[in-house]
């Protein structure tokens, strides 16, 4: 056997012990899961064997829980310890409502300065939808695009200026990868080789860039809370619901499949479908 088949199947033997205790070691929901997975994959893929009858096995249940959200003061004091185009990001993050991949993964022709919104293309569950381009923004990601096309023609002067294409798109359009509008709208400072194609270009921003950058501002800002860049899309969707935007509004905004999984901050403002005023607070 391969030292790679090796290392492989004691990370798949960590696994399967963290499955067996699971329920005695308080091993989390996801983790169980995974560990199964790893088990059929192991049998499946690598010794390519039939797995045969492992029993009635009990898929984990993750519990569920309620969003943690900023308030209004907290998501100011937060953005105020950013800078840069991490301001600008952090500030799309709660006033678009967007992912954060989603908001790393806009191109430059998914802003509409015109009609004050932001095309997302192919967000979570393969959906296109448009959220609004907040106001503030505008001005401070016009001058960020300014900066970033001339970067772009410094590396098509250089040879280079190409972006990932998906879906095929760079053997239908073979020069659409050295467009301008194709680019992504926050770039990341380097160049690297792309795995896909071999080819070396400018990928977007990582993600661990703003996760720490943010977790750095949530403990300056001093918010005791365990959050992060998403929790500045929850609090998005509960200052709309606070400020008496229709629900079916939001679900929209946020691009929810279900309206049910949009209710879930009417739990956070304790506003259930009858918004019960507690005869406490009539005293």
């Amino acid at each position: 056997m391969s030292k790679y088949y090796y290392d492989y199947l004691l990370q798949f033997e960590k696994l399967y012990v963290e499955l067996s205790y699971g329920v005695n070691k308080n091993v989390a929901a996801s983790t169980q899961n995974q560990a199964l997975c790893a088990i059929v994959f192991l049998y499946t893929e690598v010794l390519k064997q039939e797995l045969g009858d492992i029993g009635e096995v009990v898929w984990a249940k993750k519990p569920k829980k309620l969003p943690v959200v900023f308030s209004r003061q907290e998501v100011k004091a937060l953005l105020g310890q950013l800078s840069d185009v991490k301001w600008i990001i952090g500030y799309l993050l709660y006033g678009a409502g967007l992912r954060l991949m989603e908001c790393l993964r806009l191109r430059v022709q998914d802003i509409d300065f015109s009609y004050n919104q932001i095309n997302v293309r192919d967000g979570k569950g393969k959906k296109d939808r448009r959220t609004m381009l907040p106001e503030i923004v505008k001005e401070p990601l016009r001058k960020h695009l300014e900066k970033v096309k001339i970067q772009h023609e410094k590396d098509l002067k250089r040879g280079f200026g190409t972006v990932y294409l998906p879906y095929a798109l760079a053997q239908k359009y073979p020069n659409a990868k050295k467009s301008w509008h194709w680019q992504y709208a926050f770039p990341s400072k380097n160049l690297s080789i792309d795995p896909r194609s071999g080819e070396e270009q400018r990928h977007h921003l990582s993600e661990i860039v703003l996760q720490r950058a943010v977790k750095v501002a949530i403990l300056k800002a001093g918010i005791n809370k365990h959050a992060g860049c998403h929790t500045l899309r929850h609090s998005f969707a509960t200052h709309l619901l606070e400020d008496g935007y229709d629900i079916r509004t939001v679900q929209e905004l946020l691009g929810h499949s279900d309206v049910k999984t949009t209710m879930i901050y009417t739990h956070v403002l304790n506003k259930g479908g009858l918004a019960v005023k507690s005869p406490a607070d009539g005293l």
